[in-house]
C-alpha cells in the first residue's frame, strides 16, 4: 500500500511540467496572434512604413550574419594558430629526437653487423658478458623508442600540415563570405537610406509629421491593449517585487540620456519614457526578471521587446538592431535581450525604455539607483 502515494507523488512533477508546457504554448501562440494582428494593421496602413520594416529587417540579419561569419573566422584564426604552435613544437622535437638518436647510432656503426655476437666474443668473463648483453638489450630498446617516436614526429607533421590546409581554406573561405555579407549590409543599409528619405519627404510639413507620430503612438497604446487582454488569461504568479524596486534598478543600457518622460515631442504630444543615445550593438538588459509578451517591429520603435514583470508592470525596450528572446521567453535581471540599434527611422543608435503600470506609462528614471545612465 506504500507503493501508492510514493507513484502518486512521483507523477505529479510530470504533470505539473506538461501543464506549464502547454501554458507556454498557449502564450506563445496568443502572443503571435496579436502581433499578427496589430502589427499587420500598422504596417499596413502606409507603403513607407512596409518598406522601413523590410529594410530594416534586412539590415539587422545581415549584421547577425555577418557577426556570425567574424565568430567563425576568430575561431578558426585560433585552431590555425594552435595547430601552427603545435607544428613548431614538433619540428623541435624532431630534430631532439634525431639528434639524441645520432651518438647511439654511431656507436652501432663502431661495432658493425652482428652486434650481440661481438659482444660475445670480445668478453673472457662470462658474468661481465652477462651485464654487457643486459646493458645491450637496455641499449636496443632505447634506440628503438627513439625511432618510434621520430616517426611518431614525422607522422604527426603530416597529419598538421593536413589540417593546416584545412584551416587555411576554410578561413580563405568565410574571408570571401565575410565579404559578400559586408555588400549585402551595405545594400541594406542603401535600401533603408532610400526609405527614410522618402519618409522625409513625405513629412515635411508639420501637420503630417504630428499625424505620423500620433499614428505611431495609437499603434504602440493598440498593440499594449491587445496584449494585456490576451495575458489576462495567462498571468504570472502574482507578486509585488518590482514595486518593491522603486530606486534599486539598474538602466538597462549605458549612454546618454536624450530625452525625458513628459518632455514635449510636438503637437501636444510627449514622451512616454527615455531616450538614451548609445553604442551599435550594445547589450539592451532587462531590467527585472519577467517574460517576454512581445518582440517583433512596430512603427515608430522598430524592433521592440516587452517584458511582463507581473502585478501590472511591464518594460519596453524599442529602436534595437536584433532581438534576442522571442515572445514567451522568460528572461532573468540583467539578462540581454536584445543589441541596440536605430531600428523604426531613428537617425542615430538609442534606446526607447519605458514602464508602465496597468497599462499607463510612469517616470522611469526615479526606479534606477543613478539618475543617468
Amino acid at each position: 500500500m506504500a507503493a501508492f502515494p510514493a507513484a502518486a507523488t512521483a507523477a505529479k512533477p510530470a504533470e505539473d511540467a506538461k501543464k506549464a508546457e502547454a501554458e507556454l504554448a498557449a502564450v506563445k501562440s496568443e502572443i503571435e496572434r496579436v502581433t499578427r494582428q496589430v502589427s499587420a494593421e500598422q504596417v499596413e496602413r502606409d507603403r513607407l512604413t512596409r518598406d522601413l520594416r523590410s529594410a530594416e529587417l534586412s539590415v539587422g540579419k545581415a549584421r547577425e550574419t555577418l557577426g556570425e561569419v567574424r565568430h567563425q573566422r576568430a575561431e578558426h584564426a585560433a585552431r590555425r594558430a594552435a595547430l601552427a604552435a603545435e607544428q613548431r613544437a614538433r619540428e623541435a622535437q624532431l630534430t631532439k629526437n634525431r639528434s639524441d638518436l645520432a651518438g647511439p647510432m654511431r656507436a652501432a656503426y663502431a661495432i658493425g653487423r652482428q652486434e650481440p655476437l661481438k659482444l660475445l666474443l670480445n668478453q673472457e668473463d662470462p658474468a661481465l658478458a652477462g651485464r654487457m648483453f643486459a646493458y645491450y638489450g637496455y641499449f636496443g630498446r632505447a634506440r628503438a623508442g627513439q625511432i618510434k617516436a621520430i616517426a611518431d614526429d614525422v607522422q604527426r607533421l603530416a597529419e598538421l600540415t593536413a589540417e593546416l590546409d584545412a584551416e587555411d581554406a576554410e578561413l580563405a573561405r568565410l574571408e570571401q563570405q565575410r565579404r559578400a555579407e559586408l555588400s549585402g549590409l551595405e545594400h541594406a543599409r542603401a535600401q533603408r537610406s532610400a526609405v527614410l528619405a522618402g519618409l522625409e519627404a513625405e513629412s515635411r510639413t508639420r501637420a503630417q509629421s504630428l499625424e505620423r507620430l500620433r499614428s505611431q503612438q495609437a499603434g504602440l497604446e493598440q498593440l499594449l491593449k491587445e496584449l494585456r487582454a490576451a495575458m489576462e488569461r495567462y498571468p504570472l504568479e502574482a507578486n509585488d517585487a518590482f514595486a518593491k524596486l522603486r530606486g534599486k534598478l539598474a538602466w538597462p543600457v549605458s549612454g546618454r540620456l536624450m530625452a525625458r518622460f513628459g518632455e514635449a515631442r510636438a503637437g501636444g504630444v510627449r514622451w512616454d519614457g527615455v531616450l538614451v543615445a548609445t553604442e551599435r550593438g550594445a547589450p539592451v538588459k532587462a531590467v527585472f526578471d519577467g517574460r517576454v509578451i512581445y518582440a517583433d517591429w512596430l512603427p515608430g520603435l522598430g524592433l521592440l521587446a516587452i517584458v511582463d514583470h507581473g502585478d501590472g508592470y511591464l518594460s519596453l525596450y524599442g529602436h534595437n538592431e536584433r532581438l534576442y528572446k522571442a515572445a514567451g521567453d522568460r528572461v532573468a535581471a540583467g539578462e540581454a535581450l536584445a543589441a541596440a540599434g536605430d531600428s523604426g527611422g531613428s537617425g542615430r543608435p538609442e534606446l526607447y525604455f519605458e514602464i508602465r503600470k496597468g497599462g499607463k506609462p510612469v517616470d522611469p528614471r526615479p526606479w534606477f539607483r543613478a539618475a543617468d545612465p
